[in-house]
């Protein structure tokens, strides 16, 4: 066996081929874009009164959440900070159980309206 030869192949080199798949759509990173998009276009619709609202659904009951900002950790979960009546809440979703309805709230103070900040990991 010690005068066993392997020849040397000369093999090119094969880019990757890329396929856009539904599965690659359901990660938490793009459907914080879609989300953000959704929200930055409703944004536009209030006038100088109003700012973006959420209700949440799945909680038995609405609540509504006055959302400040929205970021998520890999692979799977969102996070929804704001004020629920007027207390600091942090909501922790995961993205299969995402149902919210975007709603105008009312200002309570004549600072200008609060835009929500999205906040993309490192």
């Amino acid at each position: 066996m010690d005068n066993f030869y392997m020849p040397k192949l000369n093999v090119p080199k094969v880019e990757p081929i890329v396929i856009d798949t539904p599965f690659q759509h359901m990660f938490v990173d793009e459907q914080f874009q879609i989300i953000k998009n959704y929200i930055q276009e409703f944004e536009k619709t209030l006038d100088v009164d109003h700012e973006v609202g959420v209700m949440m659904t799945n909680f038995g009951q609405s609540i509504v959440m006055q959302v400040t900002e929205i970021t998520y950790e890999e692979p799977v979960l969102l996070i929804f900070r704001g004020y629920i009546n007027g207390k600091m809440s942090v909501l922790i979703q995961h993205m299969n159980q995402l149902n919210f309805l975007l709603t105008s709230l009312d200002k309570v103070t004549e600072e200008p309206k609060r835009k929500i900040g999205f906040i993309i990991p490192d």
